[in-house]
């Protein structure tokens, strides 16, 4: 894998750690919370994506095909996660989540969309998804696990797959072919996560007005006072982190870089252990270093 992808990958793993542990202290918002993540995510992305879009314009057909199946896959990724995290530990939830999603996204890019990453990266992704599923046993040994957590967890995987397969043919580039295009949609990066946030936020609207029905805790300026910080880190470090990502796939295969980016498992896991105090820190070392064999594989492919 190149060395710009590897960079692009390790930094949005990061700040993909950063806003789920975010997102964990804003669990119990509800849809309120995830719109108003999704509200700044557009504020942050409109100056970039209209800047990029006055360069280089796209068709408004493609760009609202890419933005509205993008953000409904989103939706039901914030929405099935936030519910992960009110059932269960994020050392949990998330592992499950982020070793499902890459291991679906990687079948279905060998085998329905014909990518061929080789054996070594094959490899690579298989340790690292392993490593991950390690550390999700660490998380649930010696604590109270609930079906509805594993199962919550597992639903965000098949998300993550679904996302994660659609935006990497967006950003991929078209290519011409005797009088027509095959390909990708040609998007960039950064003006598919703005046409993503923006379906998003609109899926998400009437939940969170629904929500905020109920009780004066639950709507927006109750909720933006309480988990003000959350929303924040959410809602700027969400759309960074999978922008890095996107770019990321420009460079590298999508059966690659899926499973590259979840080293970010190994730091909300040790996060969870040292800062949120979940049990088995030893396991947890372990299957960290099964990733990171998993990720010096992916560097080698």
């Amino acid at each position: 894998m190149p060395a710009l992808a590897i960079v692009l990958v390790l930094a949005g793993a990061c700040t993909h750690a950063i806003w789920n542990l975010a997102a964990k202290g804003g669990a119990h918002g509800g849809p309120v919370f995830v719109w108003l993540t999704a509200v700044v995510s557009v504020l942050a992305l409109t100056p970039f994506a209209v800047v990029l879009l006055a360069r280089d314009p796209v068709s408004p057909a493609v760009f609202v095909l890419a933005g509205v199946v993008s953000g409904l896959c989103h939706a039901t990724y914030f929405t099935v996660l936030q519910a992960g995290y009110r059932a269960g530990d994020v050392s949990i939830v998330y592992p499950l989540a982020r070793g499902s999603g890459p291991l679906l996204t990687v079948v279905v890019a060998v085998v329905g969309l014909g990518e061929r990453p080789g054996w070594l990266g094959l490899v690579g992704a298989a340790v690292l998804i392993g490593g991950v599923l390690v550390i999700s046993l660490a998380g649930s040994r010696g604590a109270s696990v609930s079906p509805a957590a594993v199962g919550f967890g597992l639903g965000t995987g098949v998300a993550i797959a679904a996302y994660t397969l659609w935006d990497s043919h967006a950003v991929a580039p078209t290519r011409a072919v005797g009088s027509g295009a095959v390909g990708g949609l040609g998007l960039d990066p950064v003006v598919q996560m703005w046409g993503s946030c923006l379906a998003l936020t609109l899926v998400l609207t009437p939940f969170a007005l629904r929500q905020a029905r109920r009780s004066s805790a639950d709507r927006v300026p109750a909720i933006w006072t309480t988990h003000r910080r959350a929303v924040l880190l959410v809602g700027v470090g969400s759309p960074l982190a999978y922008v890095l990502i996107l770019y990321a796939t420009r460079l590298a295969p999508v059966a690659l870089v899926a499973p590259g980016r979840e080293v970010s498992v190994v730091l909300v896991a040790l996060a969870g252990w040292l800062w949120l105090r979940e049990p088995n820190p030893r396991p947890r070392l372990v299957g960290a270093a099964v990733v990171l064999v998993g990720i010096v594989l992916l560097a080698l492919a």
